[in-house]
């Protein structure tokens, strides 16, 4: 029976929750997620916790905030004048927009506060700062 390993192509089942029990994200209604263990596809909390695994088994597998999205950064929190927001829109906390960098690239960011003057956007992936805990299920191990 093949075990994982890097360079393996796999295809898993799985169930996400942060640490109050709330699902965030789950396959189980879907296809089985197919990536290659090691190729970088996966947060790296992830892809080390399916090594060993053999098809049909069920893994729980908790990843610390800084092997999946990392620790919260401050430098992505920041101010703009609400001038500066899309004309005629009106920003509401939770908010999904895109910003440019200074180096011209997109980001997302979200809405995390507004003021009469400023609005805060935040530029951390939603998870940023979570310990993440998957129920895993290997359903198909493919030889690197």
């Amino acid at each position: 029976m093949n075990k994982v390993a890097a360079g393996c192509k796999v295809k898993v089942h799985y169930t996400g929750t942060l640490e109050d029990g709330t699902v965030f994200d789950s396959s189980l209604e879907r296809e089985p997620l197919a990536f290659t263990v090691g190729a970088g596809q996966m947060i790296a909390g992830f892809d080390q916790g399916v090594v060993g695994m053999a098809e049909g088994e069920e893994r729980t597998i908790v990843i610390p905030a800084e092997m999946a999205y990392g620790e919260i950064r401050e430098d992505l929190i920041f101010s703009v004048p609400r001038e500066h927001m899309p004309e005629g829109y009106d920003p509401i906390v939770g908010d999904q927009l895109a910003v440019t960098s200074s180096d011209g690239q997109p980001f997302p960011v979200t809405v995390k506060e507004v003021c009469e003057e400023t609005v805060t956007l935040d530029g951390n992936h939603s998870l940023a700062g979570k310990e993440l805990t998957f129920s895993v299920t290997m359903v198909e191990v493919l030889s690197a």
